[in-house]
């Protein structure tokens, strides 16, 4: 257990204001630390689930994270799944584009998002809202 945190169950966070955006992000930091990632990979893994966090307020209309240890026998990391029920990503092709946003803000992106973990996996369509995994593993 570390900082309240039972590193041995996945861990959920609702989002649904700004102030959950910050808790995924603190939840993030906090399995990451645990799993021992470098300052470098925890600081990229971070950065990625506030930007798919925010996406999931702001894009979903709200959903949920959650967060866990995961082991594949040489090493650990932490696997960050993101779901929302809106309205889903119509053109995935162009969401993934590099620079592109629908939000006109300075964002990462998907694209950049993407670039900051190991793996990256996105299930979405038109109705049928969307779910991020990400994972970010030790070095």
């Amino acid at each position: 257990m570390t900082a309240g945190v039972d590193l041995g169950d996945p861990q959920a966070q609702a989002i649904r204001s700004d102030e959950d955006v910050v808790r995924v992000r603190q939840l993030v930091r906090t399995v990451a630390v645990a799993v021992r990632l470098s300052l470098v990979d925890q600081t990229k893994l971070v950065t990625a689930a506030s930007e798919l966090a925010r996406n999931t307020l702001v894009y979903g209309g709200g959903g949920s994270a959650e967060v866990s240890v995961v082991d594949n026998g040489r090493r650990r990391g932490v696997r960050i799944v993101f779901a929302d029920d809106g309205p889903g990503i119509a053109d995935l092709d162009l969401a993934l584009t590099d620079g592109y946003t629908t939000g006109g803000g300075l964002g990462l992106g998907l694209s950049g998002a993407r670039r900051l973990v190991d793996e990256f996996d996105i299930d979405t369509g038109p109705g049928r809202g969307t779910r991020i995994t990400v994972t970010k593993w030790s070095r």
